[in-house]
């Protein structure tokens, strides 16, 4: 009885947050798109009176040089920039205040984001730190609780997979308790969004493959999710449509511009379908295994996709199997379970030839409790997902993926 009256109450507020989320005035970044975009940025910030940026990125894109063309064309807009690159994999609550350090100690009025999700998230939140002094990282968690405006941000992303370039989420990790979680504001979407393929080209394949799952597991969570509309519906479908044509292909030739931008497309389009319609158990899940064991999320969301669609698979049949037909997997008519279980075969199919693997190797089954129980924390009232996990059912999902 007591489980029936929360599960009513949870979809009450679900049913809610719906209805707000037709309502709210979700910012949408302008997009500068194509090989060599990267370089239009610079015009784009010097119109908005910007002269001195922090520049977020992490050690490994310093080290290979991608930042290049960008900082060149900044200091021909005559644009001064301090470079912040401690980003880690998971970017912590102490990487946030380090970057906000920098930003101050260099007067600087604008922030640009380059790299994957990492970076961006990073980015997101050091803005929202120099924009709200009076608010700690951890009382921005959840919703709406950024008050005031952050300093203008640019999103340049180096991967094909977070979509964190248009979404009001940051994702950030406390060292101290290692736990991941997220802040969610409309104040967090970038000014604009840079999609240039030639940054992704030396991308390695497995960073490719996950990244790339991660922004089919985006599209997929918002699709079947119970708080979708025709517009997330529609760009879930485009972003579900464009992995399944592209991803393979850039997997196996990461010198294929086209293929890579229109993954880079995916990731976008997949971005905003679950900014406004939520995700679900994956990345409620996923988001633990970052911050205990710092999984790279998007190889984390790869591995835990096709059990949780098992798992709800009766109760979103019908939308798999419009997913099944959008990614050229059978024809209208067709029985929903079959073409569901045809969509999460081949997901697992995918997974195989990409060489990801179906377990998680650091899982450890003594953190098992704990995890469940931040999942279903996470997950619980917000995620609007298609069946609702009770905590054995959770605790049953998480032991399938001990080595």
């Amino acid at each position: 009885m007591l489980w029936t009256v929360k599960k009513g109450l949870y979809r009450t507020q679900q049913r809610v947050m719906k209805v707000a989320a037709k309502v709210l005035p979700f910012p949408v970044p302008a997009l500068l798109t194509g090989p060599g975009s990267v370089r239009q940025l610079a015009d784009n910030v010097s119109v908005r009176g910007l002269r001195h940026v922090l520049v977020v990125t992490d050690k490994g894109l310093m080290d290979i040089g991608l930042p290049a063309s960008l900082f060149e064309s900044l200091r021909e807009k005559g644009i001064t920039f301090a470079v912040f690159d401690e980003v880690q994999v998971n970017p912590t609550i102490e990487n946030v205040e380090a970057g906000v350090r920098v930003y101050r100690q260099h007067g600087c009025d604008g922030i640009i984001a380059i790299g994957g999700g990492s970076p961006m998230d990073c980015a997101k939140i050091i803005g929202a730190r120099v924009g709200n002094p009076f608010l700690s990282v951890r009382r921005m968690k959840g919703l709406f609780k950024v008050i005031l405006p952050i300093p203008p941000l640019f999103c340049v992303p180096t991967t094909a997979g977070t979509g964190s370039e248009t979404t009001v989420v940051g994702v950030i990790t406390d060292a101290s308790t290692h736990e991941k979680f997220a802040i969610n504001d409309l104040k967090l979407v970038p000014k604009v969004a840079v999609l240039d393929p030639e940054l992704m080209v030396g991308l390695p394949p497995a960073i490719t493959a996950a990244t790339g799952m991660d922004a089919l597991t985006h599209a997929v969570e918002a699709y079947i999710g119970l708080n979708g509309n025709s517009f997330t519906d529609r760009h879930a479908e485009k972003a579900t449509r464009l992995v399944f044509e592209n991803l393979e292909k850039v997997y196996c030739d990461g010198s294929d511009l086209e293929a890579r931008y229109q993954m880079a497309l995916a990731s976008t389009f997949a971005g905003a379908a679950f900014t406004r319609a939520y995700v679900g158990y994956v990345h409620a899940i996923a988001h633990n295994m970052g911050g205990l064991y710092g999984v790279a999320h998007g190889l984390a969301n790869a591995i835990i996709l096709p059990h949780v669609l098992t798992f709800c698979r009766e109760q979103a049949a019908h939308k798999l199997a419009m997913l099944a037909m959008v990614a050229g997997l059978g024809a209208r008519g067709e029985p929903d379970i079959e073409l569901a279980d045809r969509f999460i075969e081949r997901i697992k199919q995918m997974n195989e030839r990409m060489g990801i693997p179906t377990t998680i190797a650091e899982l450890q089954a003594h953190d098992i409790p704990l995890i469940v129980r931040r999942t279903l924390a996470e997950a619980h009232p917000d995620y609007p997902v298609p069946r609702i996990m009770t905590y054995s059912e959770c605790e049953k999902l998480v032991r399938q993926l001990l080595p």
